[in-house]
């Protein structure tokens, strides 16, 4: 099979970002000649139809073969109509969710009410909950049904998709890495923690989900790499200075604390070999 030319010509698109609802998360779209600004509210095409959103990011040219597929386009700036009809969504959708929370009280199910979404021009009504097992809602989707007139989709969603899709500011300060960048949810293990020396305090490792922070996954690998080139505390090492025995190791900086045979601590560049030398 022949190479493609070095030279060979990239074509490129102009590429704006879309964000939609509450949502945080930006989605790069076909800017489509609509000559967009940010903040500018448009319909951009999704599945089975086009929807409302709002520029977060203002129109940039990038290589079309990295714009993530399936191609999506902006149709138009949205007109006075699509803001009323969004208006009119939100209205809807902030009363279906206090009619479904009555219910819920009402007949005394395990759930907790998180979201609700009209989808397809009102045809459909999706209502997420959290609940911590399997819930008879039977009864609760006749009433909905009874009082909207639409068909009723009850989704059972995690803590972690309650977190993404509501959305939030983490402990970091900064938006909820679930809620503005993340596609999928990659398992996270106390291990990782541990690998990081953070302490293992619940409150200083969770997320608002009260699950492990999704970003305690971001750094391991480069922490487990660290980890196997690295002395280990209790190891023992020669320096210029005398023997020791390494007390603690600063993973980022590359760095060991060493105490040596006089009691003396020292701060020794781990990177160095003639700084330090591992005893067998």
């Amino acid at each position: 099979m022949s190479e493609q030319p070095s030279d060979a010509k990239v074509e490129n698109a102009l590429v704006v970002g879309i964000k939609f609802r509450n949502n945080a998360r930006i989605h790069d779209y076909l800017e489509n000649n609509c000559k967009l600004s940010v903040g500018d509210k448009c319909m951009v095409e999704v599945e089975g139809g086009e929807a409302y959103g709002e520029v977060a990011e203002k129109p940039r040219l990038m290589p079309l073969c990295k714009v993530r597929q399936p191609h999506r386009k902006v149709f138009r700036l949205a007109s006075e109509e699509d803001e009323a009809a969004v208006d009119s969504k939100k209205t809807l959708e902030k009363e279906a969710y206090k009619f479904c929370l009555s219910k819920v009280t009402q007949r005394g199910l395990k759930m907790k009410l998180v979201s609700v979404e009209f989808r397809d021009d009102q045809r459909k009504a999706v209502f997420h909950f959290t609940a911590d097992g399997r819930v008879d809602f039977r009864g609760l989707v006749k009433d909905l049904a009874q009082k909207f007139k639409t068909r009723i989709e009850m989704r059972q969603i995690g803590v972690r998709d309650e977190a993404k899709l509501l959305g939030g500011v983490g402990p970091c300060g900064r938006k909820l890495c679930c809620a503005t960048f993340m596609d999928n949810f990659e398992p996270v293990t106390i291990r990782m923690a541990k690998d990081q020396d953070l302490p293992l305090n619940p409150s200083k490792i969770s997320g608002l989900c009260g699950r492990l922070m999704c970003c305690l996954s971001f750094e391991h690998q480069c922490y487990k790499k660290l980890k196997k080139e690295l002395p280990s505390p209790g190891d023992r090492m020669e320096t210029p200075e005398g023997k020791g025995i390494v007390m603690k190791i600063d993973l980022l900086k590359e760095m060991a604390v060493l105490e040596l045979e006089d009691g003396t601590r020292i701060e020794v560049k781990c990177d160095d070999p003639s700084q330090l030398r591992i005893i067998r």
